[in-house]
């Protein structure tokens, strides 16, 4: 299959949306618990600006990043699912 620049850029908007949806999961998961970004940073051992990036920007987020946040920071279960 080859893909055209628009479907590139296409791909590149849906990865952007997913990574944002799971920063607004760990902000609304944070609130919900009573939560400042500063006490989740200091769960999972990093700064409150790192917090705060994850939560508007989590597209650089790595699997390790995530299962810190949400297992040790808000006390979940992380369940990945692929769906081909």
């Amino acid at each position: 299959m080859k893909f055209t620049a628009g479907g590139e850029h296409r791909n590149a908007i849906a990865l952007k949306g997913n990574a944002l949806h799971v920063g607004f999961q760990i902000r609304a998961a944070r609130e919900k618990q009573k939560l400042t970004q500063e006490e989740l940073a200091q769960r999972i051992r990093k700064k409150r600006s790192f917090v705060s990036r994850m939560e508007n920007d989590g597209e650089n987020m790595t699997l390790r990043t995530l299962y810190e946040i949400v297992e040790r920071g808000l006390g979940g279960k992380l369940k990945i699912e692929m769906q081909i």
